[in-house]
């Protein structure tokens, strides 16, 4: 079976595809496509470990707490119980160490969901501890970030407080060879402006998309403009499935109708958007066929 195309982002650890995982697999090694299973807490990290460890052929892991699980009411039991430095942390950091863990995350911060100082300062302070990890290991950052409504307010705030650190992990280069200064970091389901995109890439970063691009006009510009050497394709399955699958539970494999809107949107050829999406992704985590 060959790979020919790189989901970096989805949840075979969590509902309905947890429960039908071996079908969404083999539909995947049908396709030719891997996939990064992306934990969300504690739990699904060691999730995404054992599905990497299960299937060393299609797939990698990242371990992490999602920004929505760092307090309130959907915090992280098993993680923050003893606080953000606690046991489960210590944990967490182990699993970061697993080869079959090519990023660290997801992390960052959403102002979407909730938004009040408190939040705000307890979500940074563990992005920061992501941001520490990801340096100590040396793997780069899988993050999500998501704006208040009709704003880009969470990607600045994320590029701010990246900017604050020096020590380089693995970012893809910029144009003439000059490694950004920061970690290396990818805004995963990026749904800002233009404006906001070339600011991350600017600041040596990468985006990837998802099956909305393929039923909403809203992502054209920004796609056309995005340097084709610094996006990524994702699913975020089982969430957001592209035309035409619609209304359905989204597996990675459904990552193909990604690309191809992509290199129709941009005007290239298919097969040329495809080989540098997949080139993007295995520079970008380190993974080697």
């Amino acid at each position: 079976m060959e790979i020919k195309y790189l989901d970096i982002h989805s949840h075979l650890n969590l509902s309905p595809l947890s429960e039908n995982r071996e079908a969404v697999l083999a539909k995947m090694r049908e396709e030719g496509v891997g996939t990064i299973t992306v934990g969300t807490g504690l739990a699904t990290s060691k999730m995404a470990v054992e599905v990497a460890e299960a299937n060393p052929d299609i797939c990698w892991a990242t371990v992490g707490i999602h920004p929505c699980h760092t307090c309130g009411d959907e915090a992280d039991p098993l993680l923050m119980e003893e606080g953000a430095g606690g046991g489960g942390w210590e944990e967490l950091e182990f699993l970061a160490k697993h080869p079959k863990v090519v990023a660290i995350g997801e992390t960052g911060l959403d102002y979407f969901h909730e938004d009040t100082p408190e939040s705000r300062k307890v979500q940074e302070n563990i992005f920061r501890k992501h941001i520490d990890l990801a340096i100590s290991v040396r793997k780069p950052l899988m993050l999500h970030v998501r704006a208040s409504k009709g704003s880009d307010n969470a990607y600045y705030d994320a590029l701010k407080i990246l900017g604050e650190y020096s020590l380089g992990l693995r970012p893809l280069p910029l144009k003439g060879g000059d490694a950004p200064s920061g970690p290396g970091a990818n805004f995963h389901f990026f749904g800002g402006s233009k404006e906001c995109m070339e600011a991350i890439i600017a600041a040596g970063f990468t985006i990837s998309v998802d099956g909305p691009i393929t039923f909403s006009s809203d992502y054209d510009e920004m796609i056309v403009a995005v340097p084709l050497d610094k996006v990524m394709i994702e699913t975020d399955a089982p969430f957001a499935a592209p035309k035409p699958y619609r209304g359905k539970p989204c597996e990675p494999w459904m990552v193909v109708e990604v690309a191809k809107k992509i290199a129709e949107l941009k005007n290239l050829p298919e097969e040329e958007v495809r080989e540098q999406l997949f080139k993007n992704a295995k520079d970008f985590f380190g993974i080697n066929f």
